[in-house]
C-alpha cells in the first residue's frame, strides 16, 4: 500500500464540509440554547410545584452539566464509532427525555427527564459537532467554528418567543411534548456529519505485479506452516491474550482519552480558567428573563430580553471567527480569549446600574456581544493551544472539570436571590468571577507565550549547535579522505622516482 494510505485525509477546507457547518450549526444550537430558553418556564413551573429559585434552577444546572459532563463518554463514543450516529443518538435521547418531561408530577422528575436525559442527549450533540468541523476545516476553522457557533443565538432567539407563545397556547406540559419533537431535527442534523475519510476509503492502493506475486508466496508460505504439526497457533493466540490482559487500566482509558494532556502547560492553564469562568458564565442568562418580571416587566417583553441578547449574539460569532483568523490576532488568539472574558464579567458588574427596561436593553445588547464573543472562541483557542490531533481528547477531559462549576453557577445565584430578595449581588458575583478568570487567563497565557520562546529558542541553539558539529564533523571525514586518495595517487610517482635514484647510484 501507498505510504500515506495510513495517514488522516486532509481537511478539504469546503466543499461538503459547509453541510457539515450547517448541521453542527443546528445541532450546537440546540445544545447551547435550549437550557437558555427552558428559563421561560421556571417561573409557573415554581409555582406550579411551589419550590424555590434555587429549587428550579437546579433544572438548566443539571442539564448544563450533564451536557458538559458527558463529555468524556461523548468523545469516546465518536471515537468509535464517529460522529454521525452519536448526534443521531443524541436527537433521539433528548427527544424521549422532554416527551417525559411533560407527564411529570414532581420536581425531582423532571431534573431526571430534562436534566439527565436531556442533558445527555444534547451532550451527544455538541462534542461530535465541534469535533467533525476540526477534521473538515484547517485554514478556515476559526470562521467555520464561528458559523457554527452561531447556531446557539439563532435558535435562543427563536425559542424564547416560541416557548412564551406554546406556554401561553398549551401550558407547560403541552410545550415540552412539542418541544420533545422540535428536538428529533438534531436526528437530521447528524445525517449530514458524513465521515470525512468516507471519499478516500474507495480508492485502492495500487500494487504492482511483484507486488501481487509476493504477497501469494508469502500466503502460500504461511498457509504450509499452518499445516505443519511444528506450527502451534493457539500458543501465540494465548502470548497475545495475556499480553492483552496485561494490559493497565490506564492504558486502555489512554487510548480514547489522552490523558497525557494533564502535563500540558497551555491546556492546564486553558483547564483552571475555563473552570472559573464557567461559576458566573450561565446564571445570568438563566435568571435574565424572572429579573426582567422582577421588576415590574410584562412576560414579553422580558422574553424579547433573551431575543436581543440572542441577535446580537448571532452577529458577534461570526464576526469574531473573523477577527480571529486575521493574521494580526490569531498568533495570540488567547490573549483575545481573555479579553472576552474580562469585558464580559464587565458587564453583569454593571447590570445592577440597569434599573429601566431600555437599560435591560442596554445590558442585554452588551452582554450578547461579550457572550457571543466567549462562545466562538472557546473551542478555537483550545484546539490553537492542543492541535487536532488530540482535539477529541481535550475536549471530553475540559468539559468532565467545567461539569462541577456549571453545575453550582445558577444554584448559588438563586441562593443569594433567595437570601437577600434582590438579583443584584447574583450580578454582581458572576461578574467578579468572570473578570478574575479573564485575568488569570492573561497573566498565565502571557507567561506560557514567553516559555515557548524561550524553549523554541533553546530548541533553535541546540539544532545549530549539532549542525556545527556535524558540519565540523563532516569536514574532517571529508578531509581525511582526500589526503588518503592523495596518497595513493602518489604512491606509484614514490616508487618511480626511488628506482631513478637508484640507478644514478649505480
Amino acid at each position: 500500500p501507498p505510504a500515506s494510505a495510513g495517514r488522516a485525509p486532509v481537511p478539504p477546507d469546503g466543499g461538503w464540509g459547509w453541510m457539515v457547518v450547517f448541521g453542527a450549526f443546528v445541532s450546537i444550537g440546540f445544545a447551547y440554547a435550549f437550557p437558555k430558553g427552558l428559563a421561560i418556564f421556571f417561573k409557573e413551573i415554581q409555582d406550579f410545584f411551589g419550590t424555590s429559585y434555587s429549587e428550579v434552577a437546579w433544572i438548566s444546572s443539571i442539564m448544563l452539566a450533564t451536557t458538559y459532563g458527558a463529555g468524556p463518554i461523548s468523545s469516546i463514543l465518536v471515537n468509535r464509532y464517529g460522529s454521525r450516529p452519536v448526534v443521531m443518538f443524541g436527537g433521539l435521547l433528548c427527544g424521549v427525555g422532554m416527551i417525559s418531561a411533560a407527564f411529570c408530577t414532581s420536581i425531582l422528575q423532571l431534573y431526571i427527564c430534562v436534566g439527565f436525559i436531556t442533558g445527555f442527549g444534547l451532550a451527544l450533540n455538541l462534542q461530535p459537532s465541534v469535533i467533525i468541523i476540526g477534521k473538515y476545516f484547517l485554514k478556515r476553522r476559526p470562521i467555520a467554528n464561528g458559523l457554527a457557533m452561531a447556531g446557539s443565538p439563532v435558535m435562543l432567539c427563536t425559542l424564547a418567543p416560541l416557548n412564551q407563545f406554546l406556554f401561553d397556547n398549551f401550558g407547560w406540559r403541552g410545550s415540552f411534548l412539542i418541544l420533545g419533537a422540535i428536538l428529533l431535527n438534531c436526528c437530521v442534523a447528524g445525517a449530514l456529519f458524513r465521515p470525512i475519510g468516507a471519499a478516500t476509503a474507495s480508492v485502492k492502493p495500487q500494487v504492482t505485479e511483484e507486488g501481487k506475486d509476493a504477497l501469494k508466496e508469502k500466503i502460500s508460505e504461511d498457509a504450509m506452516e499452518m499445516n505443519s504439526p511444528t506450527n502451534v497457533p493457539m500458543e501465540n493466540k494465548t502470548e497475545e491474550e495475556e499480553e492483552e490482559e496485561g494490559k493497565d487500566c490506564c492504558e486502555k482509558v489512554n487510548q480514547y482519552l489522552d490523558l497525557s494532556l494533564f502535563k500540558h502547560r497551555g491546556f492546564l492553564i486553558y483547564l483552571v480558567g475555563n473552570v472559573l469562568m464557567f461559576l458566573g458564565f450561565f446564571a445570568p442568562i438563566v435568571f435574565l428573563a424572572p429579573y426582567a418580571k422582577h421588576t415590574g416587566i410584562d412576560e414579553y417583553s422580558a422574553a424579547f430580553l433573551l431575543s436581543i441578547l440572542a441577535i446580537v449574539d448571532m452577529v458577534a460569532r461570526p464576526a469574531t471567527g473573523i477577527i480571529a483568523n486575521s493574521k494580526w490576532v490569531r498568533p495570540r488568539i488567547q490573549y483575545f480569549f481573555s479579553f472576552s472574558i474580562a469585558f464580559n464579567g464587565t458587564c453583569h458588574l454593571l447590570c445592577p446600574l440597569a434599573s429601566s427596561y431600555t437599560g435591560l436593553v442596554v445590558y442585554s445588547s452588551f452582554y450578547g456581544l461579550a457572550f457571543g464573543m466567549v462562545c466562538a472562541m472557546l473551542f478555537e483557542t483550545l484546539m490553537d493551544l492542543v492541535g487536532a490531533a488530540r482535539f477529541t481528547s481535550a475536549v471530553g477531559l475540559v468539559t468532565i472539570a467545567e461539569c462541577c462549576t456549571i453545575l453550582l453557577g445558577p444554584p448559588i445565584g438563586g441562593k443569594l436571590i433567595d437570601t437577600f430578595g434582590d438579583y443584584k449581588y447574583m450580578f454582581i458575583k458572576c461578574g467578579a468571577v468572570m473578570v478574575l478568570a479573564g485575568t488569570f487567563l492573561f497573566i498565565m497565557n502571557y507567561y506560557n507565550y514567553r516559555m515557548l520562546a524561550k524553549e523554541e529558542k533553546e530548541r533553535k541553539t541546540k539544532e545549530e549547535d549539532l549542525k556545527s558539529v556535524r558540519t565540523e564533523n563532516e569536514g574532517r571525514n571529508n578531509w581525511n579522505k582526500d589526503t588518503t586518495q592523495v596518497g595513493s595517487e602518489l604512491e606509484p610517482l614514490r616508487e618511480e622516482q626511488g628506482v631513478k635514484k637508484e640507478m644514478n647510484g649505480t
